[in-house]
């Protein structure tokens, strides 16, 4: 799969593609649907598919401050829409310009203009221009102008459950990482640097691996957490994490901490990646070292078996 930030760097001799538009944060099983659809589409014509997507979020530059919790990074999104088929990932960079531009220029200079489109794959919810004025209907009336075809796939839902990033950011928000695992399709993960923390695990015998996650991540509630931990290298092992303030010790920043089991390892440095299973418990605060360092065996266990039963 190509990656490309912007419209200006496509690659010489450019055709026409399958285009499929959004922010695609979770890339969730509705996501996976309406990618599933455009590469199948691609394929039937012999054209490559295209994903588009937008960095920053919308929100954020339109409303300063809205950022909603991010489900996935522009890193991990580019790697699971390639596993999905897709052969370009396209980064516009959305800017105040780019929110006031109209939905008819947009479709006229994006679509037709620099990527050829012959045929455009988006949800049936689809907005875009200024002040969200376009939609699916707009779409296909300017496509039969410029001579590409547009689907509007219909949301998916199980259980009158609609799948969205929204629901999923709920879920996680909750602390119901197997809902939002649901949705997923996969366990949602975080990512990033470990960083040095107060060495107050491994004194008592539980050494942690302290996570930076990058800043508007969808950090689970408090609680902990028997999670899949992922090294450097890209080794899978069982971790019990906890999330939250440690208030046994009266702390005060929030933090992601990682036990990892069964391992002797320094990942300090590491970006490393955490993938949420299942809530063991809610954060507590215990009268005694002794009464944690009993429930934080009972944490490990129940790690242990539950991580070996999935």
């Amino acid at each position: 799969m190509q990656r490309w930030r912007g419209l200006d760097h496509l690659p010489g001799g450019w055709g026409r593609c399958v285009v499929t538009i959004g922010v695609f944060d979770g890339v969730h099983k509705g996501h996976q649907a309406l990618i599933g659809r455009a590469v199948g589409l691609a394929e039937q014509r012999g054209l490559p598919s295209v994903l588009m997507t937008f960095d920053p979020h919308p929100s954020e530059v339109v409303r300063p401050g809205s950022h909603p919790a991010q489900l996935t990074t522009l890193r991990r999104r580019a790697e699971l829409v390639e596993e999905l088929g897709i052969d370009h990932f396209v980064v516009v960079p959305f800017s105040l310009e780019t929110s006031r531009m109209p939905a008819d220029e947009f479709v006229h200079e994006v679509l037709v203009e620099k990527l050829h489109a012959a045929a455009v794959v988006v949800g049936e919810n689809f907005t875009f221009g200024h002040k969200a004025a376009g939609n699916v209907a707009m779409l296909r009336q300017l496509g039969q102008r410029f001579g590409f075809v547009t689907e509007g796939a219909d949301l998916v839902s199980a259980d009158d459950l609609t799948y969205s990033s929204t629901y999923i950011r709920a879920c996680i928000d909750a602390g119901d990482v197997k809902a939002a695992a649901e949705a997923l399709g996969r366990p949602h993960r975080l990512e990033g640097i470990v960083v040095k923390g107060d060495g107050r695990g491994k004194d008592l015998g539980f050494p942690t691996a302290n996570l930076s996650t990058p800043k508007f991540a969808a950090v689970p509630a408090d609680g902990i957490y028997a999670c899949w931990f992922t090294d450097a290298k890209g080794k899978t092992l069982k971790a019990a994490v906890s999330v939250g303030t440690n208030p046994t010790f009266s702390g005060r920043e929030r933090r992601v901490e990682a036990f990892v089991l069964d391992v002797d390892e320094d990942y300090y440095g590491q970006r490393v990646a955490v993938d949420f299973v299942e809530r063991l418990r809610e954060m507590e605060k215990y009268d005694s070292v002794e009464a944690l360092l009993e429930q934080m065996h009972r944490d490990v266990d129940r790690t242990r078996e539950l991580l070996t039963e999935s």
